[in-house]
């Protein structure tokens, strides 16, 4: 063990980075080539709305000004929007930034945190930053087992998370399941139902995390404007949980954590509700493409309700990733998701979506020697 190693915090000192999808400038960088289309990291092909656009072009003057640190007006329309009260909601620079706080507020060194297999990598590195007790428990069909996971609960636990739907494989939890699971968690745990995707999801019996919160009070339900509103490059999320639980994330809450440009466009990405139904309806276009694509080169795929699949490949998973990648297409590779013969594929624009599949068609080909 190094010096460092040895004064460096202990749930810090085994920790990997993230690894975000690949950029497009790096593959610019590393293959000297051009015209490349990104698919890895489940953002909207469409780019953000004329109402978040011109929201930002306007504050442009105004950037020598701290933003406002309590994020007074997106709470106020967050909360009439959704019928909750403001003082409920909790912003952060994106949502992993309160997947963060949750966790530093909750859990010690030592506590249990319960999560799923195949489940969004953040949850891991936030528990174990803490140095926590991490129980992944199998998954059924790549989605949530929850009756394994209320069985995971233990004394020692502190909190649970739960993608619905999850990335990276697009299942969800129905209302009756999540309900069952909710009435069976103990006061002493917090549940963080992480909500990213969940204007893509149409299925009758999903079940709108924001309306169980007063019936359990340990529920915190994260959304973000990084996916559907297509402001990723600006990094806003939220959290909406009991007053109590609110109150304790703001203390650790940094004050300028979400900037001046990223509350106006989150706002103004609020009013524009015609571009979020024509953002879901491409992508429900753009996923039947993708899905006939893959049944035409005799693939399997996981269904999904968010605006990705994932796409068996088989064995040589990581050879297709790089195929298609000195083919122009950024894709994600996901076995670092315990997935290592899938590809998580973002559902583009039709174009992008045409361009992906004769890509895979390729790389497959040359995988195979064909």
């Amino acid at each position: 063990m190094s010096a460092l190693d040895a004064i460096t915090a202990a749930g810090v000192r085994g920790l990997q980075p993230y690894q975000p999808g690949k950029p497009v400038e790096t593959l610019e960088r590393e293959l000297g080539i051009s015209e490349i289309i990104k698919l890895a990291s489940n953002e909207n092909p469409k780019g953000p709305g004329i109402l978040a656009c011109k929201a930002v072009r306007e504050l442009a003057d105004g950037l020598a000004r701290y933003p406002d640190g309590s994020g007074h007006r997106l709470k106020a329309v967050l909360a009439e929007r959704f019928g909750v009260n403001a003082r409920q909601i909790t912003l952060g620079n994106g949502s992993n930034d309160v997947l963060e706080l949750v966790t530093r507020c909750f859990v010690e060194p030592g506590q249990g945190v319960v999560v799923s297999d195949h489940a969004f990598a953040v949850y891991t590195l936030a528990a174990r930053s803490v140095n926590a007790n991490i129980c992944s428990v199998p998954a059924v069909d790549f989605g949530h087992d929850l009756e394994a996971m209320s069985l995971a609960i233990n004394p020692n636990t502190r909190v649970i998370f739960i993608a619905n739907p999850n990335n990276p494989t697009g299942t969800y939890v129905g209302r009756s399941q999540l309900l069952a699971f909710l009435e069976g968690v103990p006061q002493h745990v917090i549940t963080v139902l992480d909500e990213a995707y969940f204007e893509y999801v149409a299925e009758p019996d999903y079940p709108n995390g924001l309306d169980l919160i007063e019936q359990f009070p340990g529920l915190v339900v994260m959304r973000t404007f990084s996916k559907v509103y297509g402001l990723a490059g600006l990094r806003v999320g939220y959290a909406v949980a009991s007053e109590p639980i609110t109150e304790v994330l703001n203390r650790v809450r940094q004050p300028f954590n979400v900037n001046t440009l990223g509350l106006a466009a989150a706002e103004a990405a609020l009013d524009d509700q015609a571009y979020v139904r024509e953002s879901v309806a491409e992508n429900e276009q753009g996923y039947a493409q993708l899905c006939a694509g893959f049944e035409k080169l005799g693939l399997r795929w996981i269904p999904s309700y968010g605006n990705f699949v994932c796409v068996e490949v088989g064995p040589g998973s990581q050879g297709v990733y790089e195929a298609m990648l000195h083919q122009g297409v950024i894709v994600r590779p996901v076995a670092n998701y315990r997935l290592p013969e899938h590809l998580r594929i973002t559902v583009g624009l039709a174009t992008e979506n045409q361009r992906a599949l004769c890509a895979l068609e390729h790389a497959l080909e040359k995988q195979t020697g064909l």
